[in-house]
C-alpha cells in the first residue's frame, strides 16, 4: 500500500497522524507544506486542495483513499485491509 502524508509543523493534529504511523511502521511520504518555498509549496497546495477538496490538514492518501484529518479508526480499517 502507498501512504502519502500531507502535514503542516505547526498543526497538531499532523504530528498526531505522523505519531500513529510511525507507531504502526507503516513507510509513507511525508510532505511538510509550510516548510516548502516557491513553486514547491503552490505544488503541493494544490495537490492537497485537488485530492481534498479543501486546505486543511493532515491529508493523508492510502493508495486512491483519501482522509482528512486525524481520522485514527479509518486509518486503521484502511492499512488493515
Amino acid at each position: 500500500m502507498q501512504v502519502r502524508l500531507f502535514a503542516l509543523s505547526t498543526c497538531p493534529y499532523c504530528r498526531m497522524t505522523k505519531k500513529y504511523l510511525d507507531q504502526l511502521g507503516i513507510e509513507y511520504e511525508f510532505t511538510e507544506v509550510d516548510t516548502l518555498e516557491g513553486d514547491e509549496r503552490t505544488t503541493a497546495i494544490d495537490e492537497v486542495q485537488r485530492l481534498s477538496g479543501g486546505k486543511s490538514f493532515p491529508v493523508v492518501v492510502l493508495d486512491d483513499e483519501v482522509i482528512v484529518g486525524f481520522n485514527k479508526k479509518r486509518m486503521k480499517e484502511l492499512l488493515e485491509g
